[in-house]
């Protein structure tokens, strides 16, 4: 595994694939323990700088909870990454391969190196390693301050080595950039003086002396240092070589370059194997910068022909060499070692062709680095597509025009977000900082071409504003090419080559590809084209960057071309939606989700009824799939209230928004609404109604859920509806594990699963395997039940069914707990927990945070047990679920025991049988019976105990579904206590006179007529109104 914070923090497997170090906390611990180097840092050390201002209650316990974190990430990633931290007195040591290690080694092999020109090749790729400041995703921090002075060192040793082998211009330039940041910094100072005056450039490196000197007065009252003065004085006297012809002069920089060392590496690697290497970027990308710095760092002569202005590009170089144009002949350059740089190339793109092709025919030496919107296309040509910088190069670049915005650091990444990474943008909205603060600037991007007005003086015309960058761009194209790109505005996050072809010209869509590839070639379009997208058959895909897609809106509009456009969109996307429902479309509708929103807001917009419910109909199965909820009710909501007649579409609508109601987990009424929508949706909708009667399993009336679940399959078989079939059987076993009949569960189970293997179905397939995993853990069959649910997991994480994943860690954190291994099982819930929050899914936090509360309880932290069971007491009750509010009754009624409350107990317990009896729910009846054991216990009423011992004893083998031996510590511990006080005959008389139930009785009156205990009534219900139904 390899670590990097050279540069923004990564890390990385050994194949190379990118590992997430999620929450901030966690990332921040790795950091500090990467600049360590592999010492130990001390725990009080790691709490301190982890969290400077305000502690956590109990610090200790919070750092072990991250540094848990951080191991976890490193295991998931990659198989014994956990192993990298190491827990050694009094701290922990992290001690991989990581960058700074290659760094250290390169720069010591540097200054051991007698050749200079190996120690220049040295310090290159030491240098070449750092990605930006050390730890750039904590600019606030000061873990990396030794790295960046010892960056600053081998930076100074460079060009002290360049410059001993004469090589004066580069270090020049390249040290003057970093004097705009270090302007203090004497070496640098005295190395940038030195090299400006090697390069004949005397009246700047005086100029250099000046700017530090008044640097010094202003900042610190001080006057330069003698060797400063000496240089000084030595530059007056003399100059040791004339400076080199340069006409005009590169233009330079006011700031140092941010964020682009890759690409000046890159460049100048290209440079010196080819003589024509052309910059391609949309307009304000930084193409004309990254030329600067590339030209000023070359050792050869530089010309510099800026070509936006009036006159032949033969011309311009004409004017360079002092002829006409007339007599231009490129023979003349023949041997010289010149670099060309022609800025601006796109207005004269056909020139700027011909003149490269004569130039680099007829002479040899010359090359030419241009920078344009689009390839200047000759055979000598390399293309560098200058990208966007990346979030974190945009925030480093937008804090150093606007040191102030630092105080909102989620502004700032919102800002870097919405301009694309284009440097120009970027810079004229840090402009606005002063004025108007970060966070008013984010909100206004919303009207961004007028609040990206204050470029600077000294620019050129177009990069004064951001609406005249992009005009520029858009006047340079042809009336197909603007129509396209107009069209392609109504695309959100991107689109498919079919999408963009049948949405801009439907009738002659054929000719759309073409001129998609002319936008594409002058970065007015980008795409991508990933692995993981052509593995799922998606193909590449086209995408406007934000600020084109705005400009393109309002050309849309002027056209008076927008809303028929939109609705041409929205029609597309809700065909494609409802065009079938297979794994596959879960992927593309994946990839067009911001399409199939945009589509829909269109649809209400216009309030085109019957398609926007076709649409949110269509999309359904994907919201439930993939978990979003919230989602789904909004959008549902949205069509519903528009005025409609009554239809099959509408009824299937209101279906789908009573279930989505109830599965969030936010709504009490919607279980009724699900019963409405039960009596208006009609029997031929089978699909429509399994999903309602599967949304109500552990919620309400079990035995109507039955009822429902019956018709559905009655009706599913006579309509031939095997998909609907197999999913009503699978869910029919899902309620019979409620209902306490594992038998009848694994019959339907099988059958399902069977159905779904026939249909090739893999959802069904893993949903049958669900029920069936749950008998095989309530007959103790372990290995089979953790076999399916780590399957089941493997499959969820493949289809990204989040929900399904998290359901099924806390399914295998129950597996853990029964088995008796409690650390496992509280990682187990813990990562469940996580991935329930991460994506809302509220039952899944649920059903994680009681099993940790109930791992907590068996481990005898009785308060962190009652926390976690109590937050979701209330929110079971309020839905109508009493399965689960049962099984939280009985954990809790177990604490208050424990804690020697008899009476809180008894009252808990009471009513979770009650909630039981309600529900049918044989198994959790028996828990009752086995917590009121307890609670008699305590009260000395052991004949009680032990005949609900026995009855719950023989209603557990009535369902063939015995307490397994991991949960076995609570009845085993009552028994105990039981069978002392009584004597073992009369514990056994007690015991099977409880146990001579046939099966568990399904009334309270009916448990004690058959025990015989006529007082056991009593004992159990207590007064009246602690009793729940």
């Amino acid at each position: 595994m390899r670590f990097a914070i050279l540069g923004p923090l990564s890390v990385s497997t050994d194949d190379g694939e990118m590992v997430r170090i999620p929450e901030h906390k966690v990332r921040a611990l790795l950091a500090i323990l990467l600049v360590h180097d592999g010492r130990t840092v001390s725990s009080a050390q790691l709490i301190a700088e982890l969290w400077p201002d305000s502690r956590p209650e109990n610090p200790a316990r919070m750092l072990h909870t991250k540094v848990w974190q951080l191991r976890r990430a490193l295991e998931q990633a990659q198989p014994g990454g956990r192993d990298l931290v190491v827990a050694q007195p009094p701290g922990y040591r992290l001690a991989p391969a990581s960058d700074v290690l290659e760094f250290r080694e390169l720069e010591d092999r540097a200054h051991r190196a007698s050749d200079l020109r190996e120690r220049v090749e040295l310090l290159d790729q030491a240098l070449g390693l750092w990605r930006g400041p050390v730890l750039a995703d904590f600019p606030d921090q000061e873990w990396g301050r030794s790295l960046s002075e010892a960056r600053l060192a081998a930076v100074e040793a460079r060009a002290e080595a360049r410059l001993e082998l004469g090589e004066h211009d580069r270090p020049a330039g390249e040290l003057g950039a970093l004097l705009a940041e270090h302007p203090g910094r004497e070496r640098l100072r005295l190395l940038h003086m030195r090299a400006l005056q090697l390069a004949g450039r005397a009246g700047e490196a005086l100029q250099s002396f000046d700017d530090h000197r008044r640097w010094l007065a202003a900042e610190l009252g001080l006057e330069p240092g003698g060797e400063l003065v000496r240089l000084r004085d030595e530059v007056l006297r003399h100059s040791p070589r004339p400076a080199p012809v340069r006409a005009p002069r590169v233009p330079l920089p006011a700031h140092r370059l941010v964020g682009r060392d890759a690409d000046v590496a890159a460049v100048g690697d290209l440079l010196a194997e080819h003589r024509l290497v052309t910059l391609t970027g949309i307009g304000g990308v930084g193409k004309t910068r990254l030329a600067t710095e590339i030209a000023l760092g070359q050792s050869d002569e530089v010309w510099w022909a800026e070509l936006t202005g009036a006159g032949s590009v033969a011309g311009r170089l004409a004017e360079l060499l002092s002829v006409r144009e007339a007599d231009f002949d490129p023979r003349v350059l023949d041997g010289r070692r010149l670099l060309i740089v022609l800025d601006g190339a796109e207005r004269n793109i056909d020139q700027v062709a011909e003149l490269c092709a004569r130039v680099l025919s007829l002479a040899d030496g010359p090359r030419f680095l241009v920078t344009s919107q689009e390839p200047v296309r000759v055979d000598a040509e390399r293309v560098y597509p200058v990208a966007p910088l990346d979030v974190e190069a945009s925030a480093r670049l937008f804090l150093a025009r606007a040191p102030e915005a630092s105080i909102d650091p989620v502004a700032v990444r919102a800002i870097c977000r919405r301009l694309d990474g284009i440097p120009l943008a970027l810079e004229l909205a840090a402009a606005r900082v002063h004025a108007l603060g970060v966070r008013d600037v984010a909100d206004r991007l919303i009207d961004r071409f007028a609040l990206l007005t204050a470029g600077r003086r000294d620019a050129p015309a177009r990069h004064r504003t951001l609406r005249a960058a992009i005009g520029w761009s858009w006047d340079l194209l042809g009336e197909p090419e603007q129509r396209v790109l107009r069209r392609l505005a109504v695309h959100t996050g991107g689109a498919a080559l079919a999408a963009v072809e049948l949405v801009s010209d439907p009738e002659q869509h054929g000719g759309v590809l073409d001129v998609l590839a002319r936008l594409v070639d002058r970065s007015l379009v980008s795409t991508s084209d990933t692995a993981s997208d052509s593995k799922a058959g998606l193909g590449r895909r086209y995408r406007l960057p934000e600020s084109v897609a705005a400009y393109a809106v309002e050309q849309l509009r002027a056209a008076g071309e927008l809303e028929v456009i939109r609705l041409r969109h929205a029609e597309y996307y809700t065909a494609m939606a409802a065009s079938r429902h297979d794994e596959a479309w879960l992927t593309v509708l994946d990839a067009e989700l911001t399409n199939l929103r945009t589509a829909l807001d269109t649809l209400v917009a216009a309030r085109a009824v019957e398609a926007a419910m076709r649409l949110v109909n269509a999309l359904s199965w994907h919201w439930f799939l993939r978990g979003r909820f919230a989602e789904a009710t909004a959008a549902l909501d949205s069509v519903l209230e528009l005025t409609g007649v009554d239809s099959e579409d509408r009824q299937m609508a209101v279906a789908w928004r009573a279930a989505f109601g109830v599965r969030s987990g936010r709504e009490p009424a919607a279980v009724r609404q699900v019963a409405r929508a039960w009596e208006q949706t009609a029997s031929g909708q089978v699909c429509t109604r399994w999903f309602l009667a599967d949304t109500m399993v552990g919620y309400g009336d079990q035995s109507t859920v039955r009822q429902w679940l019956d018709q559905v399959i009655a009706d599913a078989d006579r309509l031939g509806d095997r998909w609907s079939l197999a999913a009503a059987l699978a869910t029919r076993a899902r309620l019979g594990l409620l209902l306490g009949s594992p038998d009848a569960v694994a019959l339907d189970g099988e059958r399902s699963a069977e159905l779904f293997r026939e249909l090739g179905d893999r959802w069904g397939q893993f949903s049958a395997a669900s029920a069936l995993a749950t008998v095989a853990e309530i007959r103790a069959d372990y290995p089979t039940a953790t076999r399916l649910l780590r399957e089941g997991l493997e499959l969820a994480r493949s289809m990204k069914l989040h929900h399904e994943v998290s359901i099924k860690l806390s399914g295998l954190g129950r597996i853990a707990l029964i088995s008796g291994d409690h650390a496992q099982a509280t990682a187990l819930h813990e990562q469940a927990r996580e991935v329930a929050v991460e994506h809302h899914f509220t039952w899944g936090v649920q059903f994680a945070e009681i099993g940790l509360g109930m791992g907590a309880r068996r481990t005898g932290d009785l308060d962190t047990a009652e926390n976690y069971l109590r937050a979701w007491l209330d929110w079971c009750l309020r839905l109508d679920g009493a399965p689960g509010a049962a099984l939280i009754l009985a954990e809790l009624g177990f604490v208050a025991e424990l804690r020697g409350d008899p009476e809180t107990a008894r009252r808990l317990h009471s009513q979770g049988l009650s909630l039981a009896h309600q529900v049918g729910d044989r198994r959790a009846i028996a828990l009752a019976f086995e917590g009121l054991a307890g609670v008699f216990t305590a009260q000395d009423r052991q004949d009680c105990a032990a005949q609900l011992l026995g009855a719950a004893a023989a209603g557990r083998k009535a369902l063939g579904a015995p307490l397994p031996a991991g949960e076995r510590g609570d009845v085993e511990r009552i028994t105990g206590l039981v069978r002392r006080k009584l004597g073992d005959a009369n514990f056994r008389s007690e015991w099977e006179r409880g146990r001579a139930l046939s099966a568990l009785p399904q009334r309270l009156d009916q448990a004690a007529e058959a025990t015989g205990a006529v007082s056991l009534l009593d004992h159990l219900l207590g007064e009246p109104d602690q009793v729940i139904g």
